[in-house]
């Protein structure tokens, strides 16, 4: 049986890109594998946090977690720094990857651009990441494009380690939905959405009303000409209206083929204007349930303190076979 794993950090404020990029493909796969989904606070950290922030940025996205269909009765629900393992293990892992190998990670590279300081925790973000989908013997990781490289590093570090010291880690294999692989920007189509992002005009965050989503929809950024048509897979110059259809593709099932069927000969307005009634019927279910949840924090607690307990004999089991074969302990 397929063992995934995968994780968000609990800052910013998640988004329609992450939910068509990997929350809608978690509850997919909960029956049919065996699932972990983290939140991974220790990540978060990287980078400076409020402490008080976070820890509300946490109960958050464990609700948007199971608004979204996680089922804490199929699916293993936790925190990542519940967990000590995962930094013990990291320290291991740390000692069997190169200064090469984690400077040669693009993300770190762009996270870190045009900054004159920056903590050793985001250049050594690749390690931790290889900590958490190792310990639990993870057979399949859903990513996306942009964490490919991770999944690379992750695999070389379990291949190098067992060769070094005997089987200790299943290598994992990247599943990545190319469809909704990247949801890009609203306010420029040439970048990732992102929750980070300086301006709430570049996302649609899963809790905003639906007066909000509709007018980031009617101001996102267009493509010259009036076609509503896509690029095709190598490109072209449309990545905005190609944007836009993947979201519409994503929050109707629709393919992409059939809207620019369905639009075809209308102007951008329009199809903006059913576009954003289409994301916000979409979004109304998730709200609701999302604020039910919110509600409760000590529910929100209860399933985040089960799900710690479930994955620890597997955490556990893996960080100490790591460190007999090191010679440790």
């Amino acid at each position: 049986m397929k063992k995934i794993f995968s994780g968000i950090q609990p800052s910013g404020n998640i988004h329609l890109g992450n939910y068509l990029g990997a929350l809608k493909q978690w509850r997919e796969i909960q029956d049919e594998a065996e699932c972990i989904f983290c939140i991974v606070d220790l990540h978060a950290i990287t980078v400076p946090q409020d402490p008080k922030v976070l820890q509300e940025k946490i109960l958050e996205l464990t609700a948007l977690y199971l608004a979204c269909g996680i089922d804490p009765q199929k699916s293993k629900i936790f925190v990542q720094s519940s967990r000590p393992e995962h930094a013990e293990l990291a320290w291991i892992l740390n000692c069997n990857a190169s200064m090469g190998e984690l400077n040669r990670m693009t993300q770190f590279k762009e996270k870190s651009e045009n900054k004159t300081n920056y903590s050793v925790g985001l250049f050594d973000y690749p390690a931790l990441m290889a900590a958490d989908i190792l310990l639990y013997q993870t057979t399949h990781v859903p990513v996306g494009e942009d964490q490919k490289q991770h999944i690379e590093l992750t695999r070389d570090l379990a291949q190098r380690i067992n060769s070094k010291y005997g089987e200790v880690f299943t290598i994992p294999e990247p599943v990545i939905k190319k469809e909704s692989a990247r949801i890009m920007g609203l306010d420029d189509a040439t970048k990732k959405m992102s929750k980070s992002a300086p301006s709430a005009a570049n996302y649609i965050a899963l809790t905003d009303e639906p007066e909000v989503i509709k007018q980031k929809i009617k101001r996102a950024v267009t493509d010259s000409g009036s076609e509503i048509k896509a690029d095709p897979p190598a490109g072209g110059d449309k990545p905005a209206i190609t944007n836009l259809l993947n979201i519409f593709s994503g929050v109707t099932d629709k393919s992409v083929e059939e809207l620019e069927n369905e639009f075809a000969g209308k102007q951008y307005g329009e199809f903006k204007e059913v576009l954003a009634d289409a994301v916000v019927a979409y979004l109304e279910p998730i709200q609701a349930k999302y604020k039910e949840l919110r509600s409760n924090e000590s529910e929100l607690r209860r399933i985040l303190d089960e799900g710690s307990k479930a994955v620890a004999p597997i955490a556990q089991k893996t960080l100490q076979d790591m460190k007999i074969k090191v010679g440790l302990g």
